[in-house]
C-alpha cells in the first residue's frame, strides 16, 4: 500500500473503527486510542498490507487485542480511576442517547459476545468472516449471536419500557 492509498484507507475508515471498537468496548476514549495505535502499527508495515486483503480487518483485530491488553494491564485500578474522574469526557461531541442505551445493553453481555454481535450486526461480517477474525468455529460464533440476540432483545425492551414510562 503506498503512502497515498495509507492516507486515503485512514481517512475513510478511521471513524468507522472507532464506532465499532467503541461498541465492542463501551469506552469512546479507549476506543480512539486503540485504533490510532492499531494504524501506527499498520503505518510501519503499510507496504505488506494489501487492501484487498482486508486492512480493516487487520486494525479491527490489532485494535481489539491492544484493547484487552489494556484490560488486563490495567484490571481495577481503571475502574477506580473512572469512579474517581467521575466518567468525564474529554472534547468532542457526545453520543447520540440511542447509542448510550446500546452500549449499556451491549456492556451486559459477556466480551465474546459483545465482540461477537459488533462484528456481525455493525461491521456487517458474515458468520464465517467472524469466526475467521476471532479464531472460534463457526457453530460457536452463531450460538453467540444467538444468545447475544436474545439478551440485547430483553435488555432494549427494558431500556424502552423505561423510557416510554419517565424511569
Amino acid at each position: 500500500m503506498t503512502v497515498e492509498e495509507f492516507e486515503e484507507f485512514y481517512a475513510r475508515s478511521r471513524q468507522s473503527l472507532v464506532g465499532q471498537l467503541y461498541l465492542m468496548t463501551g469506552d469512546l476514549h479507549e476506543a480512539q486510542d486503540v485504533v490510532q495505535e492499531a494504524f501506527v502499527r499498520a503505518w510501519a508495515r503499510r507496504a505488506r498490507l494489501n487492501r484487498d486483503a482486508g486492512p480493516e480487518a487487520w486494525i479491527r483485530t490489532v485494535a481489539w487485542r491492544l484493547a484487552v491488553s489494556r484490560w488486563r494491564r490495567r484490571g481495577r485500578s481503571l475502574e477506580a480511576w473512572r469512579r474517581h474522574a467521575g466518567g468525564q469526557q474529554g472534547s468532542g461531541p457526545a453520543p447520540e442517547p440511542d447509542t448510550v442505551v446500546l452500549v449499556a445493553a451491549l456492556r451486559r453481555l459477556s466480551e465474546r459476545q459483545r465482540r461477537i454481535a459488533v462484528l456481525f450486526y455493525v461491521c456487517d461480517l458474515s458468520v464465517e468472516q467472524v469466526a475467521a477474525e476471532t479464531g472460534i468455529s463457526a457453530g460457536t460464533v452463531k450460538t453467540h449471536l444467538s444468545r447475544a440476540r436474545a439478551q440485547l432483545a430483553t435488555q432494549l425492551s427494558d431500556a424502552a419500557h423505561k423510557e416510554d414510562h419517565g424511569v
